[in-house]
């Protein structure tokens, strides 16, 4: 019996794309809260354009490495800092060498409230706020930027009975989003959309008030070798998600 056209060109298809798919893998990936959005966009379109498959982890970046040292199976680490994929890279836990920045973060002090700040960081000193929120400084690098930022204004001694430290930076949006703090220092790329402060009111830190919040990427030991994490860091460095990341308020 003789197959129809149809049948023959299914199964030609099938056999065509059978090496293709083949191929495809999935990674792991641990992602700083503050990226958040911007990676869940990124992760559609590189299934989309190589096939492969990234799994997203969000939180802080010192819990992730916490996690690593204690065999946590992630392939990639996108942390917040520069600092946490050096060390991973000397403790034998990455690939040497293969850390490079990503992503430079902005720190900005937002409120729900959009008629709270005014002109800049002069509200802090306010005695109508109750609570201010940032991110535990000691995990998270956008909360040590913000206490780095209390220092140099000043007024990190007076307003230290107010500060409500979270495990990170998305939960220090979720204090300042719910009302449960009138202020907080966030990730710009959380309250940033179409090149406008989507809600609230805010103040850009300036840069020169605290470290560069470069954020860096690295290979982990177990990423070695999986071709999805290989493709998934080549793909962060091209034009095409690096316009996905300035497009929420980061530098690079």
């Amino acid at each position: 019996m003789i197959s129809s056209p149809r049948v023959w060109i299914i199964s030609l298809l099938s056999l065509l794309l059978a090496p293709a798919m083949s191929l495809a893998a999935e990674v792991s990936v641990a992602v700083a809260a503050n990226f958040t959005a911007p990676m869940k966009i990124i992760a559609q379109h590189f299934e989309r354009e190589t096939g492969h498959k990234a799994l997203l982890a969000f939180g802080s970046t010192g819990q992730f490495y916490a996690q690593i040292k204690n065999g946590a199976p992630f392939g990639i680490l996108l942390a917040a800092d520069e600092a946490t994929p050096l060390k991973i890279e000397q403790e034998g836990l990455g690939l040497r060498g293969s850390s490079f920045t990503y992503a430079i973060g902005t720190l900005v002090l937002w409120s729900n409230d959009a008629t709270l700040i005014h002109h800049g960081p002069e509200i802090l000193q306010s005695k109508q706020i109750k609570k201010i929120a940032l991110a535990n400084p000691k995990l998270a690098p956008y909360g040590a930027a913000a206490i780095e930022v209390l220092t140099t204004l000043g007024v990190l001694d007076s307003l230290n009975t107010k500060i409500v430290e979270a495990a990170n930076i998305g939960q220090a949006f979720q204090f300042v989003a719910s009302g449960n703090a009138s202020l907080g220092f966030v990730a710009l790329s959380q309250v940033f959309e179409n090149g406008k402060i989507k809600s609230g009111s805010a103040w850009i830190v300036p840069t020169a008030m605290h470290t560069p919040i470069k954020q860096n990427a690295v290979l982990l030991n177990r990423g070695q070798g999986n071709p999805a994490a290989q493709a998934l860091l080549s793909y962060l460095q091209s034009a095409q998600a690096q316009l996905i990341i300035r497009s929420f308020g980061y530098d690079r």
